[in-house]
């Protein structure tokens, strides 16, 4: 067996990576939060538990690097915030992987995501759980932080979404044991929620402290801007996690495998019609953004601040994308993820 290279089309980004001034500040701080709730092997918390992380492989992430290139307009205290809930994410991510994807354990998997239901409460002040495990003790934690009182209205919205992304994570494993690839048409919207993207617009109003003006937000316009906004998050993250989701994790849950499986085409084919679709979705966006929404503010009869507030938001958006591309290209999580074919 040979492994051939083929020349790929590259990953499309037009907006110029931002990065936040405090980034230095954030990674003197990077491991102290996940030592905190047990997330990494050397912690200094409770350790009945089994931790997530070695802390040279926490390093690797470079989480720090993904929330400052990802929020470049955000405060030294939301960009902590933030970036508590990236790791929180990630460990989530890591843990359901290692726990139950690689072991096939579907029972061990609905139990682990019933209980962390419980914590994901929309109501101010709801008693939850005793944590046991650091997942538990990561989210349990952030519930008391991630929504002061300017961000109080995303408390229903944010906890909603990240109950559709540890669902998500049940379907992808009953996926996987059963070797059903999902469907082209069905993936899209799949993968905002496997991808906690619905989380996103929270992440961008919490840096710039601007939100899409009421009159416009449940608009046709809006909504379809939002959804190219989501789906290039995740579907590039297919791109970039291939290697690691499909052949070490042996993953189905993969664009690559989707649009191969459901056009009949090989990988060899696969591979390049996934970038293009991966690039078309952010070009949607980028037109919805110059040509569509500014026929929607004229109409809309929106004022001057909110006009204002509306682009503010959309060049914290724009950053955020151009952050999480650096990340899918730069980081060392992602190193190994070069897009080859064996033949």
């Amino acid at each position: 067996m040979t492994v051939r290279a083929i020349e790929l089309p590259q990953l499309w980004m037009p907006y110029p990576l931002r990065v936040n001034p405090w980034l230095s500040a954030l990674h003197e701080e990077n491991e102290s939060w996940a030592r905190a709730m047990g997330m990494l092997d050397d912690h200094g918390g409770p350790s009945a538990d089994r931790a997530i992380w070695t802390r040279s492989a926490f390093r690797d992430m470079t989480v720090d690097q993904l929330t400052a290139w990802t929020l470049p307009d955000a405060s030294l205290a939301d960009l902590r915030l933030n970036h508590r809930f990236n790791v929180w994410a990630l460990a989530w991510d890591d843990y359901f992987a290692s726990a139950f994807k690689q072991t096939g354990d579907l029972s061990g998997a609905v139990a682990f995501t019933a209980r962390l239901h419980a914590f994901l409460r929309p109501e101010q002040g709801a008693r939850l759980p005793e944590p046991t495990n650091a997942v538990e003790r990561g989210i349990a934690d952030l519930q008391h932080d991630l929504f002061p009182p300017r961000l109080a209205h995303w408390r229903h919205e944010f906890n909603r979404a990240l109950a559709r992304y540890i669902d998500a994570g049940v379907e992808e494993l009953a996926n996987s044991r059963s070797g059903r690839i999902p469907h082209l048409i069905d993936y899209a919207p799949f993968r905002r929620e496997s991808f906690a993207a619905y989380t996103a617009p929270y992440s961008v109003e919490l840096a710039t402290g601007a939100r899409i003006p009421e009159q416009i937000r449940q608009s046709r316009t809006v909504r379809a801007l939002l959804d190219a906004f989501m789906d290039f998050m995740g579907l590039a993250n297919d791109i970039a996690s291939y290697e690691r989701e499909v052949h070490e994790e042996h993953d189905v849950n993969n664009l690559v495998l989707v649009v191969g499986t459901s056009l009949g085409i090989t990988l060899h084919e696969a591979v390049p019609a996934t970038l293009h679709l991966v690039n078309a979705r952010l070009r949607d966006f980028e037109h919805l953004r110059q040509s569509d929404l500014p026929q929607l503010v004229r109409r809309s009869g929106l004022d001057r601040d909110e006009r204002a507030e509306l682009e503010t938001w959309l060049r914290g958006a724009c950053g955020f994308l151009s952050g999480l591309h650096a990340w899918y290209t730069g980081a060392p999580r992602y190193a190994s993820s070069d897009l080859s074919l064996q033949e």
